[in-house]
């Protein structure tokens, strides 16, 4: 706690300096705020000359010799949230720089702060309001904010930000992945307003180990001396008091009584906290998670979690998810397989995606894009990974269907790797000790012709490991898996985080013909009868749960640049694969608990 009260404080010096932005605003959802979204006007800037043209002033030409090579007010525009290559067929491939432009009119309250807050931007965005430069984000999944109080107007502003999605060697994810590589303003934009002094952050949930004892904490932005903070769980007939210190953070821990959120009973309290003239609501189950040898344990019980991996990917539109009716769709399709968990891969997605899961009661893998081979002896890339880990943990600390933070997914064994790998997972603990920490691994040793040893020294740092195996598609045919028989060096639980085959929907043959459905669900029968035998199998989320567009699956008339191993086409059509696990999901749910 003492590590995590200072990297409260060093976020509080960096908020004062720009080009960094300040400590993110939790909870947006509970503020007074002001929508930008909508329509924007952008400048496609494929030889990035905006800058030196200094798009941000949104200037005009004073006269008839002024020159001034830019118009906004003639140029295209785009829907925000949204990315750019879904929205022009032109763009679906660009990756570079793109300048959006946003006017609008505000006005000023007395004894109010101002912030700019974006959702997301991918990749790289520069931020300017009324023409100075905010300062820039890197990182294209996790959300991030400006104060401009002193720089909003009483009446007309404008807000411009060149956002660059060109994919970089030092960059989180690198150069080399599996999905679309979507640019854009791809969450909302919002102005907040927000008292002088505020409740910058918080964490309330039960106390490790503890199943009623509430423990957490809370920081203010802007106090100068102590504050006295309040928090309400009416119905639970909980109300404390805590008085901060000088920098405006304080600790609590008392018992409470409460009902424990699960899959089954996904029980959310309304908590309320308030201090120095600021009020926050929020809607927070409590649950426990934990280990115990080979089993992963929900407020004290055993249990398999039976999930599906997933893109951030809109069903039927395309393009990238941002909306409430993209995520319930995909939500609830996992819901009809009979998942009680999914896996947010690979890379955080919006907010709204977990607080649904709160809602429904599903629980959920989130991970940063320390995807494949990154520049692990980079120090800033570490500095990247560990800034999206921060960011994400700060927006969904209190999220009870939140239990695993993922540090990687598919990473070489290599030493360089290995040591940041442990870095990470040593700042994601030191950020969050109550959930668990957990990597997708896929390189195993050969042990014989049917025997695979798993035995990646990263795994020594996890809590649940994570598995990828592609036998029957990548890695020898279908058959192998009846003989197949699997070791692992760690006595922990462990979840199959990937296998699959592709299939575009209504593409039928044989068994033993590639990319139609009965190859396919083939493979899921022999998987599940393979995985069944593995004795720490805690749970697994299959790839994936719909068709998703990439750029590395070029091949003509079958994926056509999507990846087809959904069990759902983009336009929710069910492969047999669906209902095979389906199947065996409503055994497993049925199935007397262990």
């Amino acid at each position: 706690m003492k590590r995590l009260k200072s990297l409260l404080f060093l976020s509080a010096a960096l908020a004062s300096a720009a080009p960094s932005p300040p400590s993110l605003i939790a909870n947006l959802g509970a503020r007074t705020t002001m929508s930008l979204s909508g329509t924007w006007r952008v400048i496609l800037d494929p030889y990035e000359i905006g800058l030196s043209s200094r798009f941000y002033e949104n200037r005009k030409p004073k006269d008839k010799q002024d020159l001034v090579e830019y118009d906004f007010d003639a140029a295209g525009t785009l829907k925000v949230p949204g990315d750019w290559n879904s929205q022009r067929e032109s763009l679906l491939f660009y990756e570079g720089p793109l300048w959006y432009e946003k006017s609008f009119s505000y006005h000023k309250r007395e004894r109010t702060r101002t912030f700019l807050y974006f959702g997301a931007t991918n990749y790289q965005a520069r931020v300017y309001f009324n023409g100075k430069r905010m300062g820039e984000h890197v990182g294209g999944f996790t959300p991030f904010n400006f104060e401009v109080t002193e720089d909003v107007r009483d009446g007309g502003n404008f807000v411009v930000v060149e956002v660059n999605n060109a994919r970089r060697s030092d960059g989180v994810p690198a150069l080399s992945t599996d999905w679309w590589n979507y640019g854009g303003l791809t969450r909302d934009v919002s102005l907040v307003e927000i008292p002088e002094t505020f409740i910058q952050n918080y964490s309330v949930q039960l106390a490790k180990g503890s199943t009623n004892e509430i423990a957490g904490w809370v920081q203010l932005n802007g106090a100068t001396h102590p504050q006295q903070v309040t928090l309400e769980i009416q119905e639970a007939k909980v109300e404390q008091r805590v008085t901060t210190d000088s920098n405006g953070y304080a600790e609590f821990r008392f018992p409470a009584k409460l009902s424990l959120w699960s899959p089954e009973t996904p029980k959310l309290y309304q908590v309320v906290l308030s201090a120095a003239g600021d009020r926050l609501e929020d809607q927070i189950g409590f649950r426990t998670i934990e280990t115990r040898g080979t089993k992963i344990l929900l407020n004290g019980k055993p249990i398999f979690l039976r999930g599906i991996s997933m893109h951030e990917e809109a069903a039927f539109r395309g393009g990238r998810a941002f909306s409430r009716e993209d995520d319930a769709i995909l939500l609830g399709w996992a819901r009809e397989l009979g998942c009680n968990f999914v896996r947010l891969a690979h890379y955080p997605y919006n907010e709204d995606m977990v607080r649904l899961a709160d809602q429904m009661g599903i629980l959920v893998w989130e991970e940063i894009p320390v995807y494949w081979d990154i520049d692990w002896k980079n120090p800033a890339t570490l500095q990247l990974a560990e800034e999206q880990m921060r960011d994400l943990i700060a927006r969904d600390r209190n999220r009870a269907a939140a239990i695993f933070w993922s540090i990687g997914n598919e990473t070489p064994v290599n030493p360089a790797r290995t040591e940041f790998l442990k870095q990470l997972a040593s700042y994601a603990r030191e950020l969050d000790s109550t959930r668990l920490l957990t990597a997708a691994l896929n390189r195993t040793e050969h042990e014989g012709a049917n025997t695979r040893l798993l035995n990646d020294p990263v795994a020594e740092f996890l809590d649940v490991v994570g598995m990828n195996e592609y036998i029957g598609w990548y890695d020898g045919p279908i058959e192998a898996t009846d003989t197949m028989q699997w070791k692992f060096a760690y006595e922990k639980p462990l979840i199959i985080s990937e296998f699959g085959a592709g299939a575009p929907y209504g593409t039928h043959g044989t068994a033993d013909t590639r990319f139609t459905e009965e190859y396919q669900v083939s493979l899921f029968h022999h998987q599940i009868a393979m995985l069944r035998k593995i004795p720490s199998l805690a749970g697994m989320s299959p790839w994936v749960l719909m068709d998703f567009r990439s750029p590395r699956r070029p091949l003509a008339g079958v994926q056509d640049f999507y990846n087809r191993k959904g069990l759902l086409s983009d336009r929710g059509q069910r492969k047999q694969a669906f209902y095979a696990l389906q199947k065996f999901y409503n055994e497993m749910a049925a199935a007397p608990a262990e």
